[in-house]
């Protein structure tokens, strides 16, 4: 199983969402402990990672729209979870 961990600055702001938001983001943690590469790729400029996007909708947050940018290195088998950009 890989290991899904946020940056500190992911966790700052995962602690300034509303409870449903931060349930949300929670859930797509733990899938990416399944599926590190979920999401839509994104530009990398890392070597040996590949980076994501997981884009929650207000529906499943209950509250903002919610992007979760993470980084999934094959090699150490874990992922970064290194933004979390909550919407209007």
């Amino acid at each position: 199983m890989t290991l899904a961990f946020y940056s500190d600055g992911a966790e700052k702001a995962r602690i300034d969402l509303a409870p449903r938001e931060r349930a949300a983001v929670e859930a797509v943690r733990a899938s990416l402990e399944t599926d590190p590469q979920r999401g839509r790729p994104v530009p990398d400029a890392g070597e040996g990672s590949d980076s994501y996007v997981v884009e929650l909708l207000p529906e499943a947050t209950g509250g903002r729209g919610i992007s979760v940018v993470h980084r999934y290195s094959g090699e150490l088998d874990a992922v970064l979870i290194t933004w979390l950009v909550a919407g209007p």
